[in-house]
């Protein structure tokens, strides 16, 4: 599936993974060596996410049910918890520099399949 924001059409990420059982979300982006450009990870229900055990720094888009970004984190780095994002339904999690200040909290993003 793609991701992309729906107000300017930019292509957060062209193949999104989904990790939607406790396992999968819990494991995330752990242990992987890197994230190829143009993939991301989604995490539902997830309102935060933790950096332990990353090798690398990513960004995070933090999304409410409806679809509205209600939180970025942009070049987030190894062994930190980010804030609680209450009321968003999931994470979507890419590689650094992926979102260059393009996205901004109010947007909304879209996911086609």
């Amino acid at each position: 599936m793609k991701c992309l924001v729906q107000e300017s059409g930019f292509v957060i990420a062209e193949q999104v993974e989904e990790a939607l059982s406790f396992k999968s979300r819990l494991l995330g982006l752990m242990f992987r060596p890197s994230m190829p450009q143009g993939r991301a990870l989604w995490l539902e229900p997830c309102p935060q996410i933790h950096m332990f055990f990353m090798r690398f720094a990513i960004d995070v888009i933090f999304v409410d049910k409806n679809g509205l970004i209600i939180g970025v984190l942009e070049n987030f780095k190894p062994w930190r918890i980010s804030p609680i994002f209450w009321g968003a339904r999931g994470a979507l999690e890419l590689p650094a520099g992926t979102l260059k200040g393009q996205v901004q909290k109010g947007q909304r993003v879209e996911f086609v399949r």
